[in-house]
Order: C-alpha cells, then sequence, then structure tokens
C-alpha cells in the first residue's frame, strides 16, 4: 500500500493563497523565492505553469466535487516576460464548462501587476474513485 503524501506539490512551490470568485474566476498567488528560481535567476517556467494548473483544478474540484475528481489534462503556457522577484498572481476564467472536461484561461502576472504568461488549461472530470481521496 502506497504511503500517505505528506507534502503537496503547492506546498513545495510556495503557494501562498488561493480564492475563488463564484464559479467564473479564481484566483492563487505565489511568492518568488530561490526554491523556483532558475539557475539565472528568474523563475523557473515551470512553477509558473504548476500554478495556472493548481489553481484550475483546484477551482473546477470545488464545482464538481465531491463526486468527481478534476485533473490537469493539457496545460499550454506562454512565457512572455521574466520574473526575479516579488510574487507571481493568477487569475483564472473558466471558458467552458463541459460534464468531462472544463478549459480555462489563466492571467500571470508579477507584483507591478505586468502579464508574464498566459495558460490555457483543461481539466478532466472524473468520477470520483472508490474508497475517496487515495484511492480504495
Amino acid at each position: 500500500m502506497p504511503e500517505q503524501q505528506t507534502t503537496s506539490l503547492d506546498e513545495t512551490l510556495g503557494f501562498e493563497a488561493y480564492e475563488r470568485e463564484g464559479e467564473e474566476v479564481a484566483r492563487g498567488r505565489m511568492k518568488v523565492a530561490d526554491a523556483i528560481r532558475q539557475p539565472f535567476g528568474i523563475v523557473h517556467g515551470g512553477a509558473m505553469a504548476s500554478l495556472a494548473e493548481s489553481v484550475t483544478s483546484r477551482a473546477t474540484y470545488q464545482a464538481v466535487g465531491p463526486d468527481n475528481i478534476a485533473l490537469g489534462m493539457s496545460n499550454e503556457t506562454k512565457f512572455l516576460r521574466p520574473v526575479s522577484d516579488g510574487h507571481i498572481e493568477a487569475v483564472a476564467r473558466v471558458r467552458h464548462r463541459g460534464r468531462t472536461t472544463w478549459i480555462w484561461d489563466v492571467e500571470l502576472s508579477d507584483a507591478e501587476g505586468r502579464l508574464c504568461a498566459l495558460s490555457r488549461m483543461t481539466i478532466a472530470v472524473r468520477p470520483m474513485p472508490s474508497g475517496g481521496p487515495g484511492g480504495g
């Protein structure tokens, strides 16, 4: 039997805040720290893409759970400007709410409010595995 996970990726990457504005908009925030910078001192693109996926997966689950789960299915992130300090703010807007998939557009901005990346997330909606979170 697998061991229970004690630390999530959100905690590992330092995601600080999450909030939802109805079913249409969700927000998340990540502090810039050495742990998420690549060797040239800017935030690793994977950390930014993970923030987009985490915010949209969580928001989708809050709408479709507890009988369903929400899983990242596709993450397309385009990087527009580097981020070196401060924080990254993600604002996600739902574009499609289907029975088996949701699609979100996410804007990732720096502490000055400048657009730094755009993500298009597809989230799969599937029945909750028997036994609930962690399986059976």
